[in-house]
């Protein structure tokens, strides 16, 4: 008897097949069972009654426990009313690993309690729910990408220096000389832009933070587009579209996750542009009218961005910030050369930043005396230069956190469910 996945059950209404998986739960009525069974795909209700089962699969259904390894065999009915669409009505039933009493139950548990068992706390449904939009969410960028032809490009993780400075990196030692865990992988998509042109590069970053929020995590992954001869306008008009592409692709194919999270459809449907844009100016005069105590020059905390971005009814950008505050590769406006070409886009409902970017230097001399202003080390960032001094061209480019992305996308508050296992201040474990 073949073995079909949940998600295939579908395609052999009246079949007989076996399906292999994991307890998740069952209830008892007399002489019928009820069983929950998972298997990764999808979750079915195995209907068993004792007079259709031998002795043996009986005693097998009453003595599974929660999360047991087990094999329900069994015809499929389709019903409408079932989750899923389908039932199977049992004809055979074992236990291939039988669990002892599982530490996760349906009763409440406190989250340092989840924490401490994140490798079981993986199988609930909300858990599956947020990462399988996870993973949808890292599908969707790489199909906007390959969709524009844009290059893959896979920056090291071990660099020998900083994209923004030391002083939030993880060192370590690369036989006998120091090295950092990467914060971006920016800075070596730029030379790789003039190769391709258009390049991307997706994967984990490090940021050495004692930071003990809701938005941080000490590792987190990112996805950083850079693009040969775009400017200002059109790096806006890049990272519009491609948050307008990840939330249409939610909807699209997210809806069960959805759901489950109990995640309002119309948050994420709102989500399309055209984006408000104003000017860091602008900002801080709607921050001081809504009573922050903001001045100019003063960056941004976690309640500016959130009671920025409730004036507007999508994500809004905000651009041309104090030079002194970004970072040093930023352009300088021309108009005015206190500000930078720099762009951060805040989400709403409290979710802050999820897209940084800017216009990058491309004179060699201007670069230079930035690197000086910062006090970095010249001879770290010497290959840098070299991109300015071999066919210099104007280029921009963004980051975004894709955990970020998914507790908005999700309506969750907390960064330590979106990605399966977190790296947070001082937690390590599992």
């Amino acid at each position: 008897m073949s073995v079909v996945s949940v998600s295939q059950l579908k395609e052999h209404p009246g079949e007989s097949v076996t399906v292999r998986g994991w307890l998740e739960n069952k209830r008892r009525s007399g002489k019928i069972a009820f069983l929950q069974v998972r298997d990764g795909s999808g979750i079915v209700q195995v209907v068993a009654s004792k007079k259709e089962l031998s002795e043996e699969a009986w005693e097998a259904i009453l003595e599974a426990t929660q999360e047991s390894t087990v094999a329900a065999i069994g015809k499929v009915n389709v019903d409408p009313r079932a989750p899923g669409g389908v039932e199977l009505h049992a004809s055979g039933f074992r236990v291939d690993h039988l669990t002892e009493e599982y530490p996760i139950t349906p009763k409440e548990h406190g989250t340092a309690f989840l924490m401490e068992h994140r490798h079981l706390w993986l199988r609930s449904s909300k858990q599956r729910a947020i990462l399988g939009v996870r993973s949808e969410i890292c599908q969707s960028i790489r199909d906007f990408f390959y969709q524009r032809e844009f290059i893959l490009i896979d920056s090291p993780i071990l660099t020998p220096n900083a994209c923004e400075g030391t002083s939030t990196l993880f060192q370590t030692d690369y036989f006998g000389d120091p090295a950092f865990l990467s914060q971006s992988g920016q800075l070596y998509l730029e030379p790789a832009a003039a190769a391709f042109g258009k390049v991307y590069c997706m994967g984990p970053t490090f940021r050495a933070e004692k930071s003990k929020t809701r938005r941080h995590l000490m590792e987190f992954w990112m996805v950083e587009p850079e693009v040969a001869f775009l400017e200002f306008d059109g790096l806006q008009d890049l990272a519009e579209d491609f948050v307008s592409y990840i939330a249409e692709r939610v909807l699209e194919r997210c809806s069960e996750n959805l759901r489950v999270l109990e995640r309002d459809p119309a948050k994420i449907e709102s989500i399309t542009g055209p984006f408000p844009r104003i000017t860091y100016t602008k900002a801080i005069e709607i921050l001081q009218e809504q009573g922050q105590e903001i001045a100019w020059g003063d960056d941004f905390g976690g309640e500016d961005e959130t009671v920025l971005a409730n004036q507007f009814d999508r994500p809004v950008f905000v651009t041309h910030f104090p030079s002194e505050m970004k970072a040093f590769y930023m352009q300088p406006d021309a108009d005015d050369p206190k500000l930078a070409l720099g762009m951060d886009l805040l989400a709403p409902e409290g979710y802050g930043e999820i897209i940084g970017g800017s216009q990058r230097i491309h004179d060699h001399d201007l670069l230079l005396q930035r690197i000086q202003e910062h006090d970095l080390p010249l001879e770290a960032f010497q290959w840098y230069l070299d991109v300015r001094k071999y066919g210099s061209y104007p280029h921009s480019g963004f980051g975004m956190g894709i955990e970020r992305c998914v507790a908005w996308m999700c309506g969750i508050p907390h960064l330590r469910e979106t990605i399966p296992y977190p790296r947070m201040l001082y937690k390590i474990y599992p």
